[in-house]
């Protein structure tokens, strides 16, 4: 049972990497026709485009014979006799291709409260694979603790680069960034073929080890623009944090009628600006007196709401100088 419950396992391995080598073939020979059709004439894309169709060719073939092999392990296991180990083996309970049942589309809510659930308990293992750097310690970490393939990984690493780029930690950024590209690719590959992400990430590195440069260079396409997208949300959220500051400080100038005295400054004539450089209260008498009557008003109710001018120090620095005039005379 153990021998027959492993050769399902293969196969159904070797028919995942058949259907994603499948795609990526597809693709590749899609490529290299819209360049013909452009015009484009060269021997070497030429040559080329029949090694795809050829490839092409042997993967959908391949693609049959493992589909008729699949379908004789199931016919097999049907005859089967079932016990009390075979029924226990988690395997036996789920589908030979490990297709992702439909699920219940989630709310936005849901998802929200499922990240932050998610971050908070794993949080340290997901800062931990960000910061691995080899291939194969980036496999064996996941092997290890395969829950960390899902999208809330991929998500959260991006919230880690944006934040160490933001400290202008930029080549910790960079890193990270290769790791959320890593967990991105590896859920693009699982949509792909419709299967959990944690029975299919094996491939992929065994694929980036040995990468052509057209997957190659996707990889590193999307990591630039992963970076570029990094960037400019780090450079808003700092922008965002200024504003929130000034406005803060708005808010603690605003006078007792709700104006900033800082903007009512700037508003203000030339004379009467000088008037309160100075601190010169007869000069923004005469100052005020020079304009018309409403627009005089105007200006001195705007000085009074933003606390530029208590209305009483005018009555209070006279009295204190009646004081000192009293003194001097007994």
């Amino acid at each position: 049972m153990a021998e027959f419950q492993q050769r399902g396992e293969d196969l159904e391995c070797s028919v995942s990497e058949c259907k994603r080598q499948f795609e990526e073939a597809q693709g590749r020979l899609r490529e290299l026709e819209e360049g013909r059709r452009e015009g484009e004439e060269d021997e070497d894309r030429d040559a080329e485009l029949t090694k795809v169709q050829d490839e092409v060719k042997k993967l959908k073939k391949d693609d049959k014979s493992f589909e008729k092999m699949m379908k004789e392990h199931r016919r097999e296991g049907e005859k089967l006799p079932w016990d009390v180990d075979s029924i226990s083996k988690e395997g036996f309970s789920k589908s030979v291709l490990n297709i992702k049942p439909a699920t219940k589309e989630e709310t936005e809510e849901e998802k929200a409260e499922k990240h932050k659930t998610f971050v908070e308990k794993y949080a340290k293992e997901i800062k931990h694979f960000g910061m691995t750097r080899r291939w194969e310690d980036s496999q064996k970490y996941l092997s290890d603790n395969p829950h960390l393939v899902c999208a809330e990984t991929a998500n959260c690493l991006v919230v880690v680069c944006i934040d160490f780029e933001i400290d202008e930690k930029h080549a910790l950024m960079e890193q990270v960034a290769h790791q959320a590209i890593v967990m991105q690719f590896i859920l693009d590959s699982a949509r792909t073929l419709k299967v959990d992400a944690r029975g299919c990430f094996r491939q992929f590195f065994s694929k980036i080890k040995t990468a052509d440069k057209p997957y190659q260079d996707a990889f590193d396409h999307e990591l630039e623009l992963l970076k570029e997208r990094i960037r400019n949300c780090a450079q808003i959220r700092k922008e965002s944090a200024v504003k929130e500051l000034e406005e803060e400080d708005r808010q603690e100038r605003l006078g007792p009628g709700g104006l900033d005295p800082v903007e009512v400054y700037e508003s203000l004539p030339k004379e009467i600006q000088k008037s309160f450089d100075e601190k010169n209260i007869q000069m923004l008498q005469e100052a005020i007196n020079t304009l018309d009557l409403d627009e005089g008003k105007y200006h001195l109710q705007r000085c009074i709401d933003s606390g530029l001018w208590v209305p009483d120090s005018l009555e209070g620095d006279e009295e204190e100088e009646e004081e000192a005039d009293e003194e001097d005379d007994s």
